[in-house]
């Protein structure tokens, strides 16, 4: 972390920069963005925005299991994220084994898992007004984002990446045409899962920094923007990580010298991002 402020002294000499929060917090910035980037273009791809959505929403589910589990065993502390990443892995398995069943339309599968996740959750956490303690991970905050959470993001950003260059092709293709990667003899389920899975763990570990009632929309719009002008699928991808990665840096500026939660500030960027290119999109035409 030392190398790091020394690199932010150096090349952001600003008053505002010289306060050890926002240097976390542009650190945290600059690996969760791009990471929402890339996977929001294959939510976009896949119509997965509801399901992104209800993992965050579910989150809060994850957080009265850890409380009910740290009441029945007080000796066991659990952290919150621990038990937000288990729910949100498990509910995403859950969603997709009932989908597999076809007895119902994707979407209304999961809406069932989703709103029951959040009443449950909300049933646990307002027991007795507890709730208030917990408040917070509805909005986020950026700037209370710690080093040892920036070692967890960094473990996870080359984790990330590193998977998304071995598999995006195979993903790609079995996103786009199942029956054309079957006969290629690609895991189609295999891959959904993964991706599901990756997708889970990332709104989870992101949740307490970007907020509950915004998360899907950071993953999504970006992407969304990215679509609206992007003419080729390299095109899609450089489109989406900048957008994200722009509106990441400009939302931590602005949010600092308005007051303002962070991830809410960026969320309103990168709508500002959709609007412009939803403007382009009209006046170039399809491409």
């Amino acid at each position: 972390m030392h190398l790091w402020y020394s690199l932010v002294d150096l090349l952001l000499p600003f008053e505002w920069m010289q306060y050890g929060f926002m240097k976390n917090a542009l650190l945290g910035v600059l690996l969760v963005t791009p990471i929402f980037g890339l996977l929001g273009t294959m939510i976009v791809n896949n119509k997965m925005a509801f399901f992104s959505d209800s993992l965050g929403h579910s989150a809060l589910t994850g957080i009265a299991i850890g409380v009910i589990v740290g009441n029945i065993f007080p000796f066991v502390e659990i952290k919150p994220i621990y038990s937000m990443l288990v729910f949100s892995v498990l509910i995403t398995i859950a969603i997709l084994v009932v989908k597999e069943a076809n007895t119902a339309s994707t979407d209304t599968i999961i809406g069932v898992f989703s709103s029951t996740a959040v009443a449950l959750g909300l049933v646990i956490l307002t027991r007795n007004g507890g709730f208030n303690k917990y408040s917070g991970y509805l909005i986020g905050d950026f700037l209370n984002i710690s080093p040892s959470d920036l070692l967890t993001l960094g473990i996870v950003f080359v984790l990330v990446i590193s998977l998304w260059v071995v598999i995006f092709n195979k993903l790609l293709l079995a996103s786009m045409n199942p029956s054309l990667a079957r006969s290629r003899g690609i895991k189609v389920k295999r891959y959904e899962y993964l991706f599901a899975i990756i997708m889970a763990v990332i709104v989870t570990i992101s949740i307490q920094w970007v907020g509950i009632l915004i998360i899907s929309s950071l993953l999504i719009i970006p992407a969304a923007s990215s679509r609206n002008i992007a003419r080729n699928m390299r095109q899609y991808h450089i489109y989406s990580v900048l957008i994200a990665l722009i509106s990441g840096l400009s939302g931590l500026i602005l949010s600092y010298f308005w007051g303002t939660a962070t991830g809410a500030t960026i969320v309103l960027i990168t709508s500002g991002f959709f609007a412009l290119t939803f403007v382009m999109k009209l006046r170039l035409g399809p491409g």
